[in-house]
């Protein structure tokens, strides 16, 4: 078995989309940043994503049955290092930064994302640490107008299609 450490240190060359996976459940929004996000399937429309069964957004995914994923432009890593833990704001204070609505299913959207898609829990299936949800997309909200935030080697950084560079 590799040792936890050396596997992380590869897992830092992999970089990631930037994403805010939020919740709302019993009136109480939560959420937190990620990378472990990937498409399923385009018919019909699903996606999973993979949480720390000990992060705070754990439980009310679970028992709320739904979740937003939100991805993240550059220039939006001050949200994303709000919702990491690294600044130490926790719970309802996470939202205050942006404007935050819901589609479909009462998870809050972050409007200045490049998109939303929100999510209702088709299947859990829990793997050591983690459990991986998957969710139908029931709405989406797109915009096509900046550039996506990406996160490798601890740092936030982006990607532009013109000239296809990577700048950190």
């Amino acid at each position: 078995m590799v040792p936890c450490d050396d596997f992380k240190q590869a897992m830092r060359h992999l970089a990631g989309g930037v994403t805010i996976i939020a919740t709302e459940y019993e009136g109480r929004r939560t959420g937190l940043a990620a990378t472990a996000v990937c498409s399923v399937s385009a018919d019909p429309p699903t996606i999973l994503i993979c949480i720390n069964s000990g992060a705070s957004a754990h439980e009310p995914i679970r028992e709320s049955g739904r979740f937003s994923v939100n991805l993240l432009a550059s220039g939006q890593d001050d949200i994303a290092r709000r919702f990491s833990g690294e600044m130490g704001i926790k719970g309802e204070e996470r939202f205050t930064a942006g404007a935050w609505a819901p589609l479909v299913t009462s998870a809050p959207v972050l409007e200045s994302a490049l998109a939303g898609l929100d999510c209702r829990v088709t299947e859990i299936v829990r793997m050591a640490t983690h459990s991986v949800f998957f969710g139908a997309v029931v709405g989406v909200d797109s915009r096509t107008a900046a550039k996506p935030l990406i996160y490798a080697h601890g740092t936030y950084g982006t990607f532009s299609p013109d000239g296809a560079r990577l700048w950190w």
